[in-house]
């Protein structure tokens, strides 16, 4: 009993000297160490994260401003320039006095005398006095055809301005949106200068009517002064 008790305490005595193989095998965990590489890998991953988020906010203004510089497929300049262009032939077939102001000093000079000389017949007078007349007739009937071509213009901006408000509204940038803004404000200058092209052929056609009359007292005046002043004032001129 005595040896097998001695044996057990050297054997004891063996083991707890040498090391534990398994135990000699086994990795030391750090706590501290783990948790600083875990907040490092999230910390790079939030980084890549907001890298990702500014490379579509940049593909995002990349698009807006392509949107924004997008032009509109769409012009109604022609339009416009054809519908002033009717009108200024209109206004350029204007019998009697011209636009020109060049034209009308010499139109006006001929027609609307200060004065009649002797050399002047009641015949011619009369003659003159029709063609006045004649003229301004012509202007007031002018100025109803440029009134029914204005009339005309105005029905067909009825398509135009509801295309352009219609594409301004769909518009997908804001060039687009410019562009038929700039439309829009360019048929308003067009029907205002319409407005203004009537108004010069009405005043025209007001004033060569009064200057008519005007003329015709003056002629009527001369010719009361021929008969009344001498024998000759109707020499048969």
């Amino acid at each position: 009993m005595k040896r097998m008790s001695l044996a057990a305490l050297v054997a004891a005595s063996l083991a707890i000297g040498l090391p534990q193989a398994g135990h000699a095998a086994w990795p030391v965990f750090d706590a501290t160490n783990y948790g600083q590489n875990v907040l490092q890998a999230a910390r790079a991953l939030e980084q890549i994260n907001n890298q990702i988020q500014q490379l579509q906010n940049q593909a995002v203004m990349l698009q807006n401003m392509a949107r924004n510089l997008q032009r509109l497929d769409f012009s109604s300049l022609g339009q416009l320039q054809g519908a002033l262009n009717r009108i200024d032939g209109l206004m350029m077939q204007a019998d009697g006095l011209s636009f020109d102001l060049s034209q009308l000093e010499g139109q006006w000079r001929q027609q609307y005398p200060d004065s009649y000389d002797a050399s002047i017949g009641v015949n011619d007078m009369a003659t003159a006095a029709r063609e006045r007349w004649r003229n301004a007739m012509n202007a007031f009937r002018q100025t109803m055809r440029v009134q029914s071509q204005i009339v005309e213009n105005v029905r067909a901006d009825e398509g135009l301005l509801t295309d352009l408000v219609n594409r301004g509204q769909s518009a997908v940038g804001a060039l687009q949106a410019q562009q038929a803004a700039n439309q829009l404000i360019a048929l308003s200058a067009k029907q205002q200068m319409q407005i203004q092209t009537l108004m010069a052929a009405h005043y025209r056609a007001e004033a060569e009517d009064a200057a008519r009359k005007a003329q015709a007292e003056e002629a009527a005046r001369e010719t009361t002064r021929r008969f009344l002043g001498s024998g000759s004032a109707y020499s048969g001129n």
